[in-house]
């Protein structure tokens, strides 16, 4: 893999570089503790003023929001009735589908460009009767949240929009950032050393995944803390036109399971037998 392939084909410049986040401190400790107390989310609430409102922030704080209160507050809400649909609706590309007792399971890269299950359609902590889509844009809504709270504030925060989705090979789920405002989503180890000394070429963690899933051990489920606050990673925390989540995507040309096994394979069969039967009637004419 070339040296900015992990990138995303983004220069080394535009990302934080090992080098100076030690400047100020690799290693440290940090905190994550969850708001609590915050009031039930509803359509068109000022989820700033709400965050603000229900704790103390320092510069240099990075705020994991759930990105289902965001969803409530922009009315990305429909009808659990309509489902099925809005599935289909949010799909761009299907993946994989299984099908269960009770049901089908699809797989799909959605409108956002993640990819999970049911395009991140879910009924879990939403109004009874109802499901709720993800936010339409996250990046957008992250920046927008930051935006405001950097406004109230005026301290310097960082914004993490987190879903939970399971992944390829492992059982169980975690939290990923689906949205990011004024942090950089990715710590860049290109071109330094490790602590042998030998040179790192591709190291480049996620580390707007890493922080969206430690916040979810404070936040959980079923604890209503729909928000945490990561204190003491503020070398993460920067300008608000940092790369989002949308940035963390790998690439098409990149992707080698764009299918899933079973799709592979009847993809393969179907343009085996095309071929075939393609050969078979060139044959036939000569």
């Amino acid at each position: 893999m070339p040296p900015d392939a992990a990138a995303g084909g983004r220069r080394a410049a535009d990302l934080p570089r090992s080098i100076e986040a030690r400047k100020i401190g690799v290693g440290v400790g940090y905190s994550i503790e969850g708001i609590e107390g915050m009031p039930e989310v509803e359509h068109g609430a000022d989820l700033a003023a709400l965050i603000v409102g229900s704790t103390a922030l320092e510069d240099g704080d990075i705020l994991v929001v759930t990105s289902k209160i965001v969803s409530k507050a922009e009315g990305r809400v429909v009808a659990a009735a309509d489902r099925e649909q809005a599935i289909t609706d949010e799909t761009v590309r299907v993946i994989a589908t299984r099908e269960y007792e009770g049901g089908v399971t699809r797989i799909v890269e959605n409108r956002q460009g993640i990819i999970g299950a049911a395009a991140g359609v879910d009924a879990s902590n939403a109004p009874d009767g109802t499901v709720l889509l993800l936010p339409v844009d996250p990046d957008a809504s992250a920046r927008a949240l930051a935006t405001g709270i950097r406004s109230l504030t005026g301290h310097a925060i960082g914004v993490i929009l987190s879903d939970t989705l399971g992944r390829p090979w492992r059982e169980g789920q975690t939290d990923i950032a689906i949205g990011a405002a004024g942090v950089h989503v990715f710590d860049d180890l290109r071109g330094g050393t490790d602590a042998s000394g030998k040179p790192l070429a591709v190291t480049m963690p996620c580390v707007a995944d890493e922080i969206a899933g430690a916040a979810e051990l404070v936040k959980g489920k079923s604890a209503g803390v729909p928000v945490a606050v990561v204190r003491g990673l503020g070398r993460y925390v920067g300008e608000l036109d940092l790369p989002g989540a949308r940035s963390i995507q790998r690439p098409a040309d990149r992707d080698l399971f764009r299918v899933g096994a079973d799709e592979a394979y009847d993809n393969g069969y179907r343009d085996g037998f095309e071929e075939s039967q393609s050969e078979g009637s060139l044959r036939r004419d000569s």
